[in-house]
C-alpha cells in the first residue's frame, strides 16, 4: 500500500463510517494502520485479547478494542513535507481563563488542608473549524512531533481522536517492561540553560515514587534513571525512565495500579480523581486515558548476521504491548476541535502560572489546526 492508497482508504472508511486507527510510534519511519471489518463496539476490562485499545480517564469504564481478529493490518512509509506553517492564533476566553484560575486556587487549598498532596486540573477548549480535513492535521502532526506518538483514532459510535502524545504508559516485551515519569512543565528557548523550580521537581519525584511503588508487587527487578530534561514539541519536561522485570505479567494488574497515575490525576489517587470528578466541570472522556497496542503478535529473528541466512529461518514470536497516555489531544465533531489540556497542581502552584502552562500546551494541538 502508497501512501497516497492509505489515506484514501482513511477517507473512505471515514465517509462509510468504519473504525480505523492510524497511528507512528516515537521516532519511527513508518505509520502503522488498522481498519476494522464492522462498526461493532469492542470492549475490554481485562487486557488479555489483541489489538489496538482506547482507554478512558475514568478506569471504572470499559476501554474499546480495535480487535486484531477482526481487522486488516498495514505499515507504510509515509513522506511529509517539512517547515513551519503559518498558524492561526486561537485566544481563550477571558471567562475561561478566570473559571481556571479559580479551579486551581480551589486545588491549592485542598492540597494545604491535607486533602491530597498533587492533583492535576485539567480543562477544553472548543474551536469553529471552517471545514474538516483530519487527515490534513493528522499529517501536520506526523511532520511536527517525530518523537511523539502521534494517531488518528475513529469509531462512527464513538467519535474522532487526534493527538501527539510524548508520555509512555507501559511497553512490555515477553516479562520485560519500561515506563515513565514525566511531569513538570516549561517553554523551549534556544541556548538558554534549564533550570527547574522546585515545585517541578516535586513533581516529578511523587510520580516517579507512585510508579515504582505501583509496580513493586509485580516485578523482580527494577530500574530507575535519572532525572533528565527532554523536549516534546515547544515544551520542555522531566523524565525518569523505570524498566525491569515482571515476575508474572498480568496486563489487568498492573494497568489498575497505573493507570491514572498522578502525572494525569494527583496523589492519593483515588481523592484526586474525585476531587477532578467533582469540580472540572466537564467529561475528560479519553483524554488522559490511555491508547495503543494491546498483545500484539511480534516475529524477532534469533540471529541478526544477514550472511548466516540458515539461521534466520528460526525467529521466534514474541508478545508486545506499547501504551502511551493520551495527552495533546483533540475530538473533532462535525466542524468544530474540543482540545484538551491540564497541569499538575502541588503546594507550590501558582494560579496565574499554571494558566500559562496550559495555554502553552494547548499550543502544541493546535497549530495542527
Amino acid at each position: 500500500m502508497t501512501s497516497d492508497d492509505l489515506f484514501e482508504s482513511i477517507q473512505d472508511y471515514f465517509n462509510d463510517a468504519l473504525p480505523f486507527v492510524i497511528y507512528r510510534k516515537p521516532n519511527a519511519s513508518h505509520v502503522n494502520a488498522i481498519f476494522q471489518n464492522d462498526d461493532t463496539i469492542y470492549r475490554t476490562s481485562n487486557y488479555t485479547e489483541s489489538g489496538f485499545v482506547f482507554a478512558p480517564f475514568d478506569a471504572n469504564k470499559n476501554a474499546i478494542l480495535i480487535p486484531t481478529d477482526q481487522s486488516e493490518q498495514f505499515l507504510v512509509s509515509v513522506e511529509l513535507e517539512q517547515g513551519e506553517k503559518a498558524f492561526k492564533n486561537f485566544k481563550s476566553s477571558s471567562k475561561a481563563k478566570q473559571f481556571h484560575v479559580n479551579l486551581v486556587n480551589k486545588g491549592i487549598e485542598a492540597i494545604n488542608s491535607n486533602q491530597f498532596q498533587k492533583v492535576v486540573l485539567s480543562r477544553s477548549e472548543q474551536f469553529n473549524l471552517s471545514e474538516t480535513h483530519f487527515i490534513e492535521v493528522f499529517k501536520h502532526l506526523l511532520s511536527i512531533h517525530s518523537t511523539a506518538f502521534v494517531y488518528c483514532w475513529y469509531h462512527p459510535k464513538v467519535g474522532l481522536w487526534l493527538g501527539a502524545t510524548p508520555e509512555t504508559l507501559l511497553k512490555t516485551d515477553g516479562n520485560r517492561f519500561s515506563t515513565m515519569a514525566l511531569a513538570g512543565t516549561q517553554k523551549f528557548k534556544e541556548n538558554l540553560d534549564v533550570v527547574w523550580g522546585e515545585k517541578e521537581k516535586e513533581e516529578q519525584q511523587i510520580v516517579t515514587q507512585y510508579v515504582a511503588d505501583s509496580l513493586k508487587s509485580s516485578v523482580e527487578h527494577i530500574n530507575i534513571s535519572e532525572v533528565s530534561t527532554v523536549r516534546a514539541g515547544g515544551l520542555l519536561h522531566l523524565q525518569t525512565k523505570i524498566s525491569g522485570l515482571f515476575k508474572v505479567l498480568s496486563l489487568k494488574q498492573v494497568l489498575d495500579s497505573l493507570h491514572p497515575t498522578p502525572a494525569v490525576c494527583g496523589f492519593p489517587k483515588e481523592k484526586a480523581k474525585q476531587f477532578i470528578l467533582e469540580n472540572e466541570n466537564y467529561d475528560r472522556a479519553y483524554y488522559t486515558g490511555f491508547l495503543g497496542e494491546l498483545n500484539i503478535k511480534e516475529k524477532s529473528s534469533r540471529n541478526t548476521n544477514r550472511r548466516n541466512v540458515e539461521n534466520n529461518a528460526y525467529a521466534s514470536i514474541k508478545t508486545v504491548t506499547n501504551l502511551f497516555v493520551n495527552l495533546r489531544c483533540m475530538q473533532i465533531i462535525n466542524n468544530q476541535a474540543i482540545v484538551y489540556v491540564g497541569g499538575g497542581i502541588t503546594k507550590d502552584s501558582n494560579a496565574e502560572a499554571e494558566w500559562e502552562e496550559t495555554v502553552n500546551k494547548s499550543q502544541t494541538i493546535k497549530n495542527s489546526l
